[in-house]
């Protein structure tokens, strides 16, 4: 059964294909059984083989330099972290019908957090991870994505907030919006995630255990990587990841600015086709809004 597609210009996989592509070109995993996984991602098609491998193929085409990226960049930056990441163990070629490069990763046992539901416990750790990241210092790393001025989403921002006038709170989000725009920027660069969705962290017993999808990661603005604080977190929980942290406020007020931005703009567009993106989406807009009001 083909997966659910979300994007206009978004290529045909499904688990036949999978085989066909394994079988041609890693015959050491021909005959494991395939399997798609469940996801909210938006870029990459996820599948299990097998009982400790996945396969990782673009559903469209500014997803392929994303393969690419992580065979280069993971293994560098798995050494420097302190929980688990994503580790390729081939990478595909174009064929089967299939226009991309696509790539064969190791499993990762875990369970996607809760928005709502994370502990102190958990929100120390993602701070930790955080702090981890912050401190690499490989010179030549790429620019994150979404890591320059809030300035670069203001235009789509405020796009996104029309087509959701009546749907949520528009004249209070413009606000938060605005004071993240108003905030000073950072003093330097740092490395960081720049994805830290909940959809790409993995717990086991409430701890985490792993980080996943690593493309949009490289140099960038710090709060970037606080977006989990509205994503995730919550009361407590929030409260903890911060002060772990301890970054100052103009810091904090870009990223829940970042936060909204990124919710705001995919509430409209993926509410047809992937109501788990939706969903956080929603939750990301009712926590920014209710922290923005406190």
């Amino acid at each position: 059964m083909a997966a659910v597609k979300m994007h206009a210009d978004e290529a045909d996989i499904d688990e036949e294909l999978v085989l066909r592509l394994v079988g041609a070109q890693f015959p050491e995993y021909a005959g494991l059984p395939v399997k798609e996984i469940p996801s909210s991602g938006t870029v990459n098609a996820m599948y299990r083989l097998g009982d400790s491998l996945t396969v990782r193929l673009p559903r469209i085409a500014g997803g392929v330099s994303d393969i690419a990226t992580e065979s280069e960049w993971l293994p560098r930056l798995a050494p420097l972290l302190p929980v688990e990441i994503p580790t390729q163990v081939g990478l595909g070629e174009p064929g089967e019908g299939y226009p991309w490069i696509w790539s064969i990763n190791r499993w990762i046992e875990g369970t996607v957090p809760v928005a709502g539901e994370a502990g102190v416990e958990l929100a120390i750790e993602l701070a930790g991870f955080v702090q981890a990241f912050r401190a690499i210092d490989l010179a030549d790393g790429p620019a994150a994505y979404r890591g320059g001025p809030l300035s670069t989403q203001d235009e789509e921002t405020r796009s996104a907030l029309e087509q959701l006038d009546g749907w949520i709170d528009t004249d209070n989000a413009l606000a938060a919006w605005e004071s993240g725009l108003a905030a000073p920027g950072p003093a330097a660069p740092v490395w960081l995630h720049a994805d830290l969705m909940p959809s790409n962290l993995l717990v086991r017993g409430g701890r985490l255990a792993a980080v996943l999808d690593f493309p949009t990661s490289g140099v960038g603005d710090p709060a970037c990587d606080l977006i989990p604080a509205w994503n995730l977190l919550s009361g407590a929980s929030r409260t903890a990841f911060r002060e772990a942290l301890d970054f100052d406020d103009a810091t904090w007020i870009r990223g829940r600015a970042r936060a909204l931005s990124m919710a705001l703009i995919q509430l409209p567009y993926y509410r047809p086709t992937n109501p788990g993106i939706a969903a956080n989406a929603q939750y990301v807009i009712d926590q920014v809004l209710g922290d923005f009001a406190s």
